[in-house]
């Protein structure tokens, strides 16, 4: 945020103390966090285009792009098939 206060999404902001209770099974995503990135307008249409057209979120697409990327470049072991 610009005034310098933490985002409720931010990873500095405070995180509930009650958000996990001890033992308890946390969902896949609540390890997800909110990024920001610039992206040509013209690649957003045809995302959102393709999100449109297959019913799959875009942020679904982003996050594939994101993990096939670090897969590609040796940061992450790629998936074997039968993975999610």
């Amino acid at each position: 945020m610009q005034d310098g206060s933490a985002s409720p999404l931010s990873p500095d902001a405070p995180s509930s103390p009650s958000a996990v209770e001890p033992g308890e099974v946390r969902s896949p995503e609540a390890d997800i966090v909110s990024t920001h990135v610039l992206v040509p307008e013209e690649q957003v249409h045809k995302l959102r285009e393709l999100a449109r057209r297959t019913r799959i979120h875009q942020s679904e697409y982003l996050r594939e792009a994101v993990e096939d990327l670090l897969s590609k470049y040796g940061r992450i072991p790629a998936k074997t098939e039968g993975e999610s």
